[in-house]
């Protein structure tokens, strides 16, 4: 997600404290304590406590680093729907793709090039 992207949409989200809810949830599910969420972060437990109840002091990095500990996506933390992917670069029309489709499209690229591999390999077999 573009930096700026997540900027805008945390500004939106501090208003109704809902990133905080979505981690203190995604937490508890994953049966892990705030001390070990503090620690995790290099940050006292009360201070990750407001982190929880209060938006206001996530920031971009933290936000990131919570969804790794978490194994989260930071989609989930803004309640996106990941099925779809925002491209926009400069002043360009923003441009969605859908990832399966993606994720797909490399599969078959990656077999692609396993079969030239896999060619080359047979050449080089043959001339020595």
């Amino acid at each position: 997600m573009n930096i700026i992207i997540i900027f805008v949409i945390i500004i939106i989200y501090i208003m109704n404290n809902q990133i905080g809810t979505r981690i203190r949830k995604a937490r508890e599910n994953k049966g892990i304590s705030q001390e070990a969420m503090a620690l995790e972060l290099d940050i006292t437990q009360s201070n990750y406590g407001r982190l929880e109840k209060s938006d206001t002091r996530l920031t971009v990095p933290k936000i990131q680093k919570i969804a790794k500990v978490l194994d989260i996506t930071i989609s989930y933390l803004f309640d996106e729907k990941s099925a779809k992917i925002i491209n926009q670069q400069n002043n360009e029309n923003p441009q969605a793709y859908n990832v399966d489709t993606i994720i797909n499209a490399d599969k078959d690229h990656i077999n692609t090039l396993k079969e030239e591999i896999l060619f080359l390999r047979k050449l080089l077999k043959e001339k020595h």
